[in-house]
């Protein structure tokens, strides 16, 4: 982040970490006000607001605060895990779509969503009887920033009947027939687009609609199911693996020089790490393939995990299982939540390590500007 680099540069013994409560926590005393008004500068919201955002908008989930995200993640879905196998399905949508996806992403990405989520949910009602509950997260990526588009979805391992008096669990290790789920998969995905291209909202060339779709038809789509997370405990940690993620970690790119850029990637056909120099425009390029729409929300919640009703159905679930309903949480500041998560105190001044950090300014929001490039440089 460009304010990182700033208050680093200011005071180059600090880590990113410490440049983040500095910056949002103003000052201590024993800064030098010169510095500390620069800081100042920086800053247009209370720190409550911007870590709000950033726990809550996953378009802001980059840099050194992913691991801040996992555990925020991790501690307020604790409570919502049922004592009860979990499967990991992943949805992939054939490369041939690639195109037609990156350029109209608002339109088939939320075509992606409504396919996989119906495909699961009825095959909860034929299977089991019930409504099935399920979180669902895009990636758009694969280790070599390409586009490779695909739903991962974590399935309780149950269902509850639609008068919601009985809770039907899964027995054994298997959950559906990944050739059943991928034929349905496709069957509804092709039905929403040819509606999609109906209504207006695709638009293809001459007959290239007809030409894409014989090629879709032909071809196998994937949909894999993974082996359950068995125990309770470990299904969050699991899940935030998948969730709060961008499409490179700042820890793969190794080298930016003349031009080009190397970073790392898995090669699973060889079950090695390697290496990859492209240059700076591709590098950028490819990046940005995975921009989302603005307001895109890319983690959603189904069936009886779904947002309208979630607290109802699992104190509904819990009864029906026998469990007690878990403590209420009590409301918590920003600085005791950062303390409990990460063990850091982000009021203590992270330069004298003695001094509280205090409010100094507030810069109304319309007169906040992005810092000059020239005066990071010349800090």
């Amino acid at each position: 982040m460009l304010i990182i680099r700033f208050v680093r540069a200011v005071h180059p013994t600090l880590s990113a970490f410490d440049a983040f409560r500095i910056i949002y926590y103003r000052f201590c005393p024993c800064i030098d006000n010169k510095e500390c008004k620069a800081l100042c500068y920086l800053f247009r919201m209370e720190i409550s607001q911007i870590v709000g955002r950033w726990l809550t908008d996953s378009s802001w989930s980059h840099g050194f605060l992913i691991p801040l995200f996992s555990l925020y993640f991790i501690n307020q879905r604790k409570e919502e895990i049922l004592p009860t196998d979990y499967f990991h399905v992943v949805f992939t949508l054939p490369h041939e779509l690639n195109t037609v996806v990156l350029n109209n992403k608002q339109v088939m990405l939320t075509i992606l969503f409504k396919a996989a989520s119906q495909t699961l949910l009825a095959f909860g009602e034929n299977s089991l009887g019930g409504k099935l509950g399920f979180i669902a997260t895009l990636h758009t990526w694969d280790q070599k920033l390409n586009a490779h588009i695909h739903l991962h979805c974590l399935v309780a391992g149950g269902a509850v009947s639609k008068d919601a008096s009985c809770w039907m669990p899964l027995k054994g290790r298997y959950l559906f027939n990944k050739r059943a789920l991928s034929l349905v998969f496709r069957g509804k995905f092709m039905a929403r687009m040819k509606r999609a291209c109906q209504r207006g909202d695709l638009k293809f060339a001459g007959n290239r609609y007809d030409e894409l779709k014989v090629r879709l038809y032909e071809k196998p789509w994937i949909v894999d199911v993974r082996d359950p997370v068995k125990k309770p405990q470990h299904v969050l940690q699991y899940l935030a693996r998948y969730t709060h993620r961008v499409a490179i970690a700042n820890s793969r790119i190794k080298e930016i020089k003349d031009g080009r850029v190397t970073f790392t990637f898995k090669n699973r056909k060889k079950g090695r790490i390697e290496a990859l120099t492209i240059t700076a425009v591709e590098f950028i390029r490819r990046f940005l393939l995975h921009s989302l729409p603005k307001g895109f929300v890319r983690i959603r919640h189904y069936g009886f995990l779904a947002n309208r009703d979630r607290s109802k159905n699992l104190t509904a679930i819990r009864c029906l299982m026998g469990l007690a309903d878990p403590p209420v949480k009590p409301i918590s500041s920003v600085e005791e939540m950062m303390r409990r998560l990460t063990g850091v105190d982000i009021s203590l001044c992270p330069v004298c390590r003695k001094g509280r950090m205090q409010p100094f300014l507030e810069i109304p929001k319309g007169l906040a500007r992005p810092p000059n490039p020239l005066a990071i440089e010349a800090a």
